[in-house]
């Protein structure tokens, strides 16, 4: 019988090299490319009558004084830009009319250009289709909303399993390792995605949370599924040793994880080849997210089970301060 508990240190050293590239990443600043929810700014989109390029698009606003603006075509002659905060209407004066705002004044200027705008329907108008502007101030608060939504969650997951194994010796362990999986996973997609901003541009925004609170109820959902065949295994009482009856129960249930994997990465990977750039980095990040999550339930969440269950880590910890006490009275007598 393949024995995978066994190499568990393999698979600890695997992770490790795969997390390096995006850790050291993280070290180096910007450690992401915020979208405009995290740093403030605007984003709208429009469509043109007349067929026209993102190059074309991009050197129109550059000559109007957005050198910085992100342009992308979302099909249909259709561009998404993100510019820095416009404002959305101008005050009215007591007398006399309103002067324009910089959005109505954008509008003008960019609907000269390739026959004027249209709307969803082809029908010509002079707005905007959509029309977003975000504060630094509401930036901040959806930043911290953010890290408490996934600390919230890793510690509502640890006590929820910490109760659905109560039965089982030492219950809190499995809850631990569910969420030392889902670290795992959380630190990968960010570490990943850090290095695509860098190289690529790809930013990081309220799709990318939403990605990575559903990467988090995956990885621990197939965690579960785990644990509980190792509670039935553990119940029965079959198997003497801890270890194998972790082993057994992954080799029992591996095959399941993979194949509903799977099938969740064919639709991604569908949707990431017909579907717009506006859910682009959302896909990328919930495909590598599946992928790690499934990975990290077989190969982390129950071989640091197995770990933490045989001691191995108290027995690292005094392999090593027992090198570093018998090292001192040999360098004392050295000297």
């Amino acid at each position: 019988m393949l024995n995978l508990v066994a190499k568990r240190n393999w698979f600890y050293l695997a992770s490790f090299l795969i997390l390096i590239p995006g850790m050291i990443s993280l070290l180096v600043p910007p450690r992401l490319k915020p979208g405009i929810e995290f740093t403030s700014g605007t984003t709208f989109s429009f469509r043109y009558a007349e067929p026209a390029t993102n190059e074309e698009v991009q050197d129109i606003l550059a000559d109007l004084g957005f050198e910085d603006a992100r342009v992308q075509s979302t099909g249909d002659n259709t561009f998404l830009v993100t510019t820095t905060e416009l404002e959305g209407s101008s005050a009215v004066p007591p007398v006399g009319p309103a002067l324009p705002s910089e959005k109505e004044e954008l509008e003008s200027q960019l609907g000269d250009f390739f026959g004027g705008f249209v709307d969803t329907d082809g029908e010509p108008t002079t707005q905007f289709i959509e029309f977003a502007s975000v504060s630094a101030s509401v930036s901040r608060e959806i930043g911290i909303n953010a890290a408490y939504a996934v600390g919230l969650s890793a510690l509502a997951i640890t006590l929820y399993i910490w109760w659905a194994f109560r039965n089982v010796p030492n219950s809190m362990r499995y809850g631990v390792s569910a969420v030392v999986a889902l670290l795992h996973d959380v630190v990968l997609v960010i570490g990943i995605f850090s290095i695509l901003g860098k190289f690529f541009d790809v930013e990081v925004n309220t799709f990318f949370i939403t990605a990575m609170l559903t990467v988090v109820g995956f990885s621990v959902h197939d965690s579960i599924v785990v644990f509980d065949r190792i509670r039935e295994n553990v119940a029965a009482g079959q198997i003497r040793s801890y270890p194998d009856v972790v082993n057994h129960s992954l080799l029992q249930t591996m095959g399941r994880s993979f194949n509903t994997s799977l099938t969740l990465v064919f639709a991604i990977l569908s949707l990431l080849l017909l579907g717009g750039d506006s859910i682009r980095d959302f896909l990328l990040a919930l495909l590598i997210g599946v992928i790690t999550g499934t990975y990290s339930s077989v190969f982390i969440a129950s071989m640091f089970l197995v770990t933490w269950q045989q001691g191995d880590i108290p027995r690292l910890w005094r392999r090593i301060t027992g090198q570093r006490a018998t090292a001192r009275p040999a360098e004392v007598a050295a000297e």
